[in-house]
């Protein structure tokens, strides 16, 4: 991710991460190694304890999903110290995020058997990762503050229409396919929502802040759009903002039968699916608000 504005200690920061060239190397081994045996001993105790995957379980997955995207953020802020940083950049982040997610989710399944029988999993996951979500906005906001920037309006806008655009497509899908959204459920909609969010970010990214997308098959969607006559009117965002929509819409078809014959299994992609839209989605949205000016996402 590349800054060209704002904070000189924030943008010689942000150029120092990695600069708009995407994906980085991972860093050294006394980083790489600790998470990847985090996300491996993460992953064998969560098999161990053997938690009930719902609807609510995956909803309860997405706070901790949005906690990783504003952990990057923060990462290019900057607001760790140097010895902890390279846990939060491009790519570890992802690998961190898995982690942390995995021993949230096992220490939750523990604890729940310690309490009343009605405790639910899935709402001590969620509110503990809402919780975590909402502390580490919180903290961004404040660096941010600190140095007397603060864009808000955009990225809430966004945030707004990302909420109508997927609620109307899941009603459209509800309506279209019955069985469909009533199989997939809440994991369905999050899907939805995810790949909407992203959508949104990127669209409002690209023709409000004037960022450049890095990734190469969104870019060339986008330059095809840019030649459209359309894009004088209505921008050139819109298309990859309906070719998200459509493809999650897609997804959420194709798995119907999938949650029904295998639904642990089924909602664990779904998941994993719906990461793929939430995370960018919120990353982009905190960034545009908490960074002057974003050259590319």
């Amino acid at each position: 991710m590349m800054v060209s504005g704002g904070s000189g200690v924030v943008r010689a920061a942000v150029l120092q991460a990695g600069g708009g060239s995407g994906l980085g190397p991972f860093p050294g081994a006394v980083y790489t190694v600790p998470v990847v045996l985090t996300v491996v001993g993460g992953a064998v105790l969560l098999f161990a304890v053997d938690p009930e995957v719902t609807d609510w379980t995956v909803v309860g997955l997405a706070p901790w999903v949005a906690s990783g995207a504003a952990l990057h953020v923060l990462y290019q802020q900057p607001a760790f110290f140097p010895n902890v940083r390279p846990l939060f950049g491009s790519p570890l982040i992802y690998l961190t995020t898995i982690g942390i997610t995995l021993v949230a989710w096992t220490a939750s399944s523990v604890v729940v058997e310690m309490r009343p029988p009605d405790a639910s999993c899935a709402r001590q996951l969620g509110a503990v990762g809402t919780g975590v979500f909402i502390s580490l906005v919180g903290y961004s906001i404040y660096i941010a503050a600190a140095i007397s920037f603060i864009r808000p309006l955009w990225p809430v806008l966004g945030f707004a229409l990302a909420v109508m655009g997927a609620a109307f497509a899941w009603i459209a899908l509800s309506l279209t396919f019955t069985d469909v959204a009533a199989v997939t459920g809440r994991s369905g909609a999050l899907v939805v929502f995810g790949h909407t969010l992203d959508g949104v970010s990127t669209a409002l990214g690209i023709d409000v802040l004037g960022v450049e997308e890095r990734t190469p098959l969104a870019r060339g969607l986008l330059d095809f759009s840019a030649g459209l006559p359309t894009a004088d009117v209505i921008g050139v965002g819109w298309l990859f903002l309906l070719a998200k929509l459509l493809i999650a819409l897609m997804v959420v078809i194709a798995f119907k039968e999938y949650v029904e014959y295998r639904p642990t299994q089924a909602r664990l992609i779904l998941v994993l699916v719906a990461a793929l839209g939430l995370g960018p989605g919120i990353h982009n949205l905190l960034l545009f608000t908490v960074i002057e000016t974003v050259g590319i996402v």
